[in-house]
């Protein structure tokens, strides 16, 4: 594990994402600074139109905006490009000759690249936290709906969003794994999973499935949201970890299965 966390760490797709994530909160005080207040634009009252209240506000607007996709990216990127891209490199059989049982090869890979990817969930409201205090003061979660959020209260209950997130990403992180054992091209991977996730995403829409959107991963995607609330209310956020897990449990074991069975010659 040290071996391949040190060998991820040093690749430039990893430095890239962590840029990216590291430079996104500055990219919307920008916006901000340029546009203008962000509220009072639609109808629909979100975190949106308080961002600008506090740095906690800010940082809840971050997760906002980016949980939907831009943190699917890291995700299917870091569990997507680590078995094929072996397998690109032709150097995916001499790490099984070693010899290396499969079975530890998969899991110490797997949990390296869950590893990176709740890294990157971390960074990202970290910064947007440190540059949203600077930027418009520290103070309590003001909430769109009224009322408010003391400060204190405010750091667990968004520390409890974003794991809720990384929870509600395992799907996404399970099927960019176990694509990764069918092909041996890190894009296909790593596109097929962002792509899936999008399907699902566009399912949730289509309001005719009515009860049966209970059962996509995708419609759970926002449950988070309930925790910024006066009342915490984990229902959803237990429903769609509940559906998260499940998927990903079943992905993970087919990955495993279908490895272990697999006839290297890459």
């Amino acid at each position: 594990m040290r071996v391949e966390a040190l060998r991820q760490l040093k690749r430039r797709r990893t430095l890239v994402v962590g840029a990216i994530l590291a430079v996104l909160p500055f990219v919307l005080i920008a916006a901000f600074a340029i546009g203008g207040d962000p509220g009072g634009r639609s109808n629909r009252i979100t975190l949106m139109d308080t961002a600008t209240a506090s740095g906690a506000n800010f940082t809840a607007t971050v997760l906002f905006v980016s949980a939907g996709f831009l943190l699917v990216v890291p995700v299917a990127l870091f569990c997507g490009d680590t078995i094929a891209s072996e397998a690109s490199w032709s150097s995916l059989r001499y790490l099984l000759a070693a010899p290396v049982p499969r079975a530890r090869l998969l899991l110490s890979k797997l949990t390296v690249a869950l590893l990176f990817s709740a890294a990157a969930m971390v960074l990202l409201p970290l910064v947007a936290l440190g540059a949203g205090a600077v930027a418009y003061g520290w103070g309590p979660l003001q909430l769109p709906t009224g009322g408010a959020l003391p400060a204190g209260d405010a750091l667990p209950r968004l520390s409890l969003a974003v794991a809720y997130i990384f929870v509600s990403q395992l799907v996404t992180a399970a099927l960019a794994f176990w694509l990764s054992t069918v092909t041996d091209a890190p894009l296909g991977a790593v596109g097929g999973a962002v792509g899936l996730t999008i399907v699902g995403n566009v399912l949730d829409q289509v309001t005719a499935l009515e009860q049966w959107r209970d059962f996509l991963p995708a419609h759970w995607q926002f449950a988070w949201a309930d925790a910024l609330q006066p009342q915490l209310d984990a229902t959803g956020m237990i429903q769609g970890a509940a559906v998260s897990v499940a998927y990903a449990l079943v992905l993970f074991a087919l990955a495993f299965r279908g490895f272990g069975r697999k006839d290297i010659v890459s």
